[in-house]
């Protein structure tokens, strides 16, 4: 039996850090999530101290591996000035509120931030010290209450393991929230001075609405987040206030794809890697081959449900909320490109024909 080359993204986390370009520093942090085996918390030196860029799940293990990895770059947590938080998932934000509580950092992120006390929020200036006790409780009640949801189709919200809820929980009575408190709100255009040097804000819709990555001309440097990785493609979540998620990925990609002055993309998962404009263009491909399956799909099964599709689209080990999602967001760019039709059954439940 021959089995897959295991990707980049699933690779566990090394102990050892590397010098990418000047000033910037890549450590990866463990995680164990489905497809991926760590995380990459990039470091931006400056005569401050450091920025740190995805600071890993909310976890001990991770935390412990950051200290170890600051530690090997003769740095201190109190010596983190910044962290940059590229989307509102849990292995990207973990570390923020412990750095803001211990380093007194500044917490930054794109101002739909989902998870965070900003979300809703057209203020780039609010502090989260002017919220109160009683705000930030309810913006744990609004992320509880999102999870408890129906989906649009008729199925379950995704949701973080049963795990990861209980801690959230925990921390939520111990009176240490895991939700990002963001004091610094951007949006695409912004400049961000980092390792000393200016660090242009995109804004890149598709993995999640809240999504940003960091662009460095003079460095050359692209930080991709989860919007580009070398070997796997991001999940498109279907759950998403864009009309057509899909196709904000597809535009965000176009947009990262043209910019100039990128010699290397610095990924949350995997190795960096060159050739921006090739990967997004392969990325792009993957979906347009996924939406002629799913037509194939709808040619075999005729009217079916968001599940139906899903569980012919994805392999058993993948079925779930998640992978529910991601058909819902091919089904309904189908929809909206008139290559499907929908109507709701007795029990509520969205019913696509497509082929």
């Amino acid at each position: 039996m021959t089995h897959k080359p295991r990707r980049q993204e699933q690779e566990a986390a090394r102990a050892e850090i590397s010098e990418i370009a000047p000033n910037v520093l890549r450590m990866e942090l463990p995680i164990r999530m489905p497809g991926l085996g760590h995380v990459n918390m990039y470091a931006l030196l400056d005569e401050r101290g450091a920025a740190v860029v995805d600071p890993g799940l909310p976890t001990r293990e991770s935390w412990q591996a950051i200290e170890q990895r600051l530690r090997q770059a003769g740095l201190r947590v109190r010596d983190v000035h910044t962290v940059v938080v590229t989307h509102s998932h849990p292995d990207h934000f973990g570390g923020a509120n412990r750095f803001a509580r211990e380093a007194g950092a500044d917490v930054v992120a794109h101002r739909s931030f989902k998870f965070g006390v900003m979300e809703a929020s057209d203020e780039s200036d609010v502090s989260v010290d002017d919220l109160s006790v009683s705000e930030q409780d309810d913006a744990h009640r609004r992320v509880v209450e999102r999870w408890n949801h129906r989906t649009p189709w008729g199925g379950q919200h995704p949701r973080p393991p049963f795990r990861m809820r209980w801690r959230w929980r925990l921390a939520r009575m111990l009176g240490r929230s895991m939700i990002p408190q963001i004091r610094t709100a951007v949006v695409a255009g912004d400049v961000l001075r980092l390792a000393g040097r200016e660090w242009f804000v995109a804004h890149t819709p598709g993995h999640t609405e809240d999504h940003i990555c960091l662009h460095d001309p003079e460095g050359r440097l692209f930080l991709s987040g989860d919007h580009v990785l070398p070997t796997i493609t991001p999940h498109i979540s279907g759950l998403a206030l864009a009309q057509d998620p899909l196709d904000a990925f597809f535009e965000s990609l176009d947009q990262v794809a043209a910019l100039p002055d990128v010699e290397r993309v610095l990924p949350a998962h995997g190795h960096p890697f060159d050739d921006l404009a090739s990967r997004a263009q392969a990325i792009k491909q993957h979906h347009y081959d996924r939406l002629d399956t799913v037509k194939r799909i709808g040619r075999k099964l005729g009217p079916a449900t968001v599940r139906d599709f899903s569980r012919q689209l994805f392999k058993p080990r993948s079925w779930g909320e998640m992978a529910e999602s991601e058909t819902f967001a091919h089904l309904e760019h189908l929809r909206i490109q008139g290559a499907a039709d929908t109507h709701r059954d007795d029990a509520g439940f969205l019913i696509y024909e497509c082929g």
